[in-house]
């Protein structure tokens, strides 16, 4: 399904001892990979996966009190019309997984109203995310706009 963006919600806070924050460079590319597959999403060579995150705009992370990466989502954008979050993931052994869910996008979409005003926000999402997604503001399928993806893999 494809949400997108309508309009934002109050912001929420994280439970204490847990810090957001936005990281550009360095990016703990194995930290990333391992919170991705503790939250179901395939295995991706990790060359390819350092790759996306060098070339995002940007991305967020939530740690916990022990400093482990528990929550992430990476931004790009062509910097006028439209822009994308990608890998939104929070680790689903966390007892304030929604809580945490809901942050990385409210943090995520406001970043975005700030400095691209205008583009459209939109990201590929999994049943589960709908109701965060939904109380931050975006909308499933609008007007009957459906998201398809082509794996470019080989045959």
């Amino acid at each position: 399904m494809m949400p997108y963006f309508r309009s934002q919600a109050s912001p929420p806070r994280l439970p204490e001892g847990y810090v957001l924050a936005w990281e550009t460079l360095p990016v703990d590319v194995d930290d990333v990979q391992a919170l991705l597959e503790r939250c179901g999403a395939p295995v991706r060579p990790v060359a390819r996966l350092a790759l996306a995150l060098e070339r995002s705009n940007w991305s967020v992370r939530v740690r916990d009190a022990d400093d482990q990466l528990v929550g992430f989502l990476r931004i790009t954008s062509d910097g006028a019309l439209n822009a994308n979050l990608w890998d939104l993931a929070v680790d689903p052994d966390v007892d304030s997984h929604q809580t945490v869910l809901t942050v990385l996008i409210h943090s995520a979409v406001s970043r975005l109203r700030r400095e691209l005003t205008g583009c459209s926000i939109s990201l590929a999402a999994p049943p589960d995310t709908l109701d965060v997604l939904e109380s931050q503001g975006f909308l499933v399928d609008p007007n009957g706009i459906r998201a398809m993806g082509l794996a470019l893999g080989s045959p």
